[in-house]
């Protein structure tokens, strides 16, 4: 081979080379516009769903004990817990493990205060209570998705991010690595409330 040939050919290596890491680069930053988004469609059904919370307990449907209980956990998870994230750490940083708490902590009030599905049945024959259910049902199913999806996009950004490739180059450059939001996200279990 002549110089002109091993020149040509370092050339063409380092084209595919450059081609490769910027098809990766694109690729990850798709990825993480979508974790961004995902992220902030879960903190919007967290929303909704500390809402109808807060709605169901407001309706006098429930025992006063247990409409102030669901109150105290919709109000720490709907605006004390957006207070505590701000608009600086998101869903899945440092404080998002604490706001996994308190949605958690939503969650099983909201199970101990409507009980077991035949209460909960019995309670949606009530007027205005199986609407009220079937509302909380769906936006704590919608937040159900919202968090599925949260999760994948973090699982498939880590996956990208572990390959030497990425590693190696920086191709993630400064963005911070995000974390999946982990929180008990079962409330509704009687067929009535079901959301689908």
């Amino acid at each position: 081979m002549s110089a002109a040939e091993i020149f040509l050919l370092v050339i063409a290596v380092l084209a595919l080379l450059g081609l490769l890491l910027w098809s990766v680069a694109q690729r990850l930053d798709r990825l993480h516009r979508r974790e961004i988004q995902s992220r902030a469609t879960l903190e919007a059904q967290l929303t909704h769903r500390a809402d109808a919370a807060a709605e169901l307990a407001a309706s006098g449907l429930l025992d006063p004990a247990s409409a102030v209980l669901i109150a105290e956990a919709a109000w720490d998870a709907g605006l004390r817990s957006a207070r505590l994230l701000g608009e600086e750490e998101p869903v899945g940083g440092g404080a998002g493990a604490q706001r996994g708490l308190l949605e958690s902590e939503l969650s099983r009030t909201l199970r101990a205060a409507l009980g077991a599905p035949e209460d909960q049945e019995t309670l949606g024959r009530q007027p205005r209570a199986g609407q009220l259910l079937a509302e909380l049902a769906h936006c704590n199913y919608r937040a159900q998705l919202a968090r599925r999806f949260h999760s994948d996009a973090v699982v498939q950004i880590r996956k990208i991010r572990s390959t030497w490739l990425v590693r190696t180059f920086r191709l993630a450059g400064h963005a911070p690595m995000p974390n999946t939001f982990e929180m008990d996200d079962v409330v509704i279990t009687s067929p009535a409330g079901d959301p689908r």
